[in-house]
Parts: C-alpha cells; sequence; structure tokens
C-alpha cells in the first residue's frame, strides 16, 4: 500500500518542460496537466456545483439476495 503524500517538498520536484496535451503549448511545471490557459478555460466551461440529492435507493424489485449470503450454517 502506498503511503498518503499530504504535502510535499518542492525542491524535489523542480519546474520541467511541459507540452499541453489540450492545445499544444510548450509551458514549464512541476506536474503533467493541462496549460494555465487550458486549465482557466476548462474550470470555466466545465465546473460544476455541488448538490444534494433527495432521493433514497429502493432497490428493483427483480433483484434477489446472494445465496451465499442467505445460506444457513
Amino acid at each position: 500500500m502506498r503511503p498518503v503524500m499530504d504535502s510535499y517538498d518542492a525542491a524535489k520536484f523542480p519546474p520541467a518542460a511541459q507540452r499541453c496535451a489540450r492545445c499544444g503549448a510548450n509551458y514549464e511545471a512541476r506536474f503533467a496537466g493541462p496549460c494555465a490557459a487550458c486549465l482557466g478555460d476548462l474550470r470555466a466551461t466545465i465546473r460544476g456545483e455541488a448538490h444534494t440529492v433527495d432521493a433514497e435507493y429502493v432497490p428493483k424489485t427483480n433483484v434477489t439476495a446472494n445465496a451465499v449470503a442467505t445460506k444457513d450454517d
């Protein structure tokens, strides 16, 4: 199991030359991903607001219990 990385030492990850997979522009960044222009565009067009769903899960009537789960010992 890999340890969870809560923080990182920026000195271990110097910015490197990257190529944006979306627009093809060259830029420097610590990690791979879209360039700053594409990132701003994606956030403006795709980002949604979180909302609560007030529906309760009701299983379908044709769903039966697992045979192992209902087995008597």
